[in-house]
This record gives C-alpha cells, sequence and structure tokens, in this order.
C-alpha cells in the first residue's frame, strides 16, 4: 500500500513538474513574439480596420513601423502598447478605484 501511495505522489510531483515547465514555454514564446514584426495585413485583421485606418495611423504617428521595399511592418509589442494605451474601462476612475 505504501508503494501505492509512494507512486502517486511521484506522478503528483511530476505532474507539478510538466506544468512548470509548459508555463514557461508558454511564457518564453509570448515574449519573442513580442519581438516579431508583422505585416499590413496581420495588423488589419488584428484591430479589425482597413487599410485607409492603417495608413491614417501610419501618418499621424499613432503607430511605428518600419517600411522596406514598399511593404510595411509593425511590431506586435507596439500593436499591444496602442491597445493597452487606449485601454478604458468605465466601472473604475482614473486612480484604478471602483
Amino acid at each position: 500500500m505504501t508503494e501505492i501511495i509512494d507512486l502517486l505522489l511521484a506522478l503528483s510531483q511530476e505532474i507539478k513538474d510538466l506544468k512548470a515547465r509548459i508555463e514557461l514555454i508558454k511564457a518564453t514564446r509570448a515574449e519573442r513574439l513580442k519581438d516579431t514584426w508583422i505585416d499590413n495585413q496581420d495588423v488589419m485583421q488584428t484591430l479589425h480596420i482597413s487599410q485607409r485606418t492603417l495608413q491614417t495611423f501610419r501618418s499621424n504617428g499613432t503607430i511605428p513601423y518600419s517600411k522596406i521595399q514598399g511593404k510595411f511592418y509593425y511590431k506586435v509589442s507596439d500593436i499591444e502598447e496602442l491597445l493597452q494605451s487606449n485601454y478604458y474601462n468605465p466601472n473604475f476612475k482614473c486612480d484604478g478605484n471602483k
């Protein structure tokens, strides 16, 4: 009977270790993704905006970009920052209190 308990404890510990490794891999992947570049089509699909709106965002400096041979690229982290800086929650006051 103690052998079964020992096996269950060992299995439980291995499951915890696997969960920790999976979380580490997910976090690492998210960090790598932030440094990736996406093109116009990906940005328009992500933000659900038109090509003209994206052009306006570039023109007025709303979103940073890189241009190579007529093709525009954007950092995922910049898109995320744009969304975060325009985040609004009507349930909270400006100081973060309800």
